[in-house]
């Protein structure tokens, strides 16, 4: 069945996330820094009138953190709450049709491939589908959260 996804980048790699998980896309401002957070919570930031949690997605993915380089974001809500995911950049919202991650396919660690949901092709190169929710610190797979 196609879907419609958003293709980013995320620690230089091209990822497709599901429009359904895509409340919108934003340029993150100021983050102020909460004691104590995770690693992989760069803190908060007012988001139209809103607060919202942002999340260094490398640091999630057990890749260097993006150390405040990151500004661009994909807001998702989970369990009522927002969540602000950083990415490299984002390129393109077209619909695909997602398929099965197969052995043979592209090489994923084991934080990738817990990520992931699956394979779309675009102009015959796969892009790794995930989903957002796994990557939210607290909801995350066991092996997205060992890190």
């Amino acid at each position: 069945m196609t879907e419609l996804y958003l293709i980013a980048q995320v620690a230089g790699r091209a990822v497709a996330i599901e429009s359904d998980q895509v409340e919108s896309v934003v340029d993150i401002g100021e983050v102020t820094a909460v004691p104590r957070a995770t690693s992989h919570i760069r803190g908060l930031a007012a988001l139209r009138s809103r607060v919202v949690t942002v999340v260094d997605t490398p640091a999630v993915l057990g890749l260097e953190s993006s150390c405040g380089t990151q500004q661009r974001a994909v807001i998702t809500v989970l369990d009522g709450h927002h969540y602000a995911l950083l990415v490299d950049a984002l390129e393109d919202v077209a619909p695909f049709e997602k398929q099965a991650i197969l052995t043979g396919g592209p090489a994923l660690d084991a934080s990738w491939r817990a990520a992931g949901t699956g394979i779309i092709e675009r102009d015959g190169e796969p892009i790794l589908a995930i989903d957002l929710h796994r990557l939210v610190p607290g909801h995350a797979p066991a092996n997205l959260s060992a890190h």
